[in-house]
């Protein structure tokens, strides 16, 4: 394994270990979430690379797509439940109480 592939594996392990235990604030659940996506843009972007296949050169491009919208979508309900609950804390957010 090269060290690249070892680095966006621990990338992507690492920002899932800190979603699934550093869940109070909305926002570092969305940093947790972006670097995980940007961990994926750089495999999907090394794996053509390597394998010396044009056909999924668009793959990459695809998934940054989809990671700005997903950060896009993700500040804009940081910013509804900020206003709405007075902070970010994601204990604060329930739909029981919605």
């Amino acid at each position: 394994m090269s060290p690249l592939h070892l680095s966006f594996y621990l990338a992507f392990v690492l920002s899932g270990l800190g979603l699934a235990f550093h869940r109070t604030h909305l926002l570092s659940a969305l940093l947790c979430l972006e670097g995980m996506m940007l961990s994926m843009f750089v495999g999907l972007t090394m794996w053509p690379i390597e394998n010396q296949t044009p056909s999924f050169t668009m793959v990459p491009i695809i998934i940054l797509t989809f990671s700005a919208c997903e950060a896009s979508a993700g500040l804009a309900i940081l910013v509804a439940s900020t206003r709405t609950h007075g902070s970010d804390h994601l204990h604060n957010l329930s739909l029981l109480k919605c």
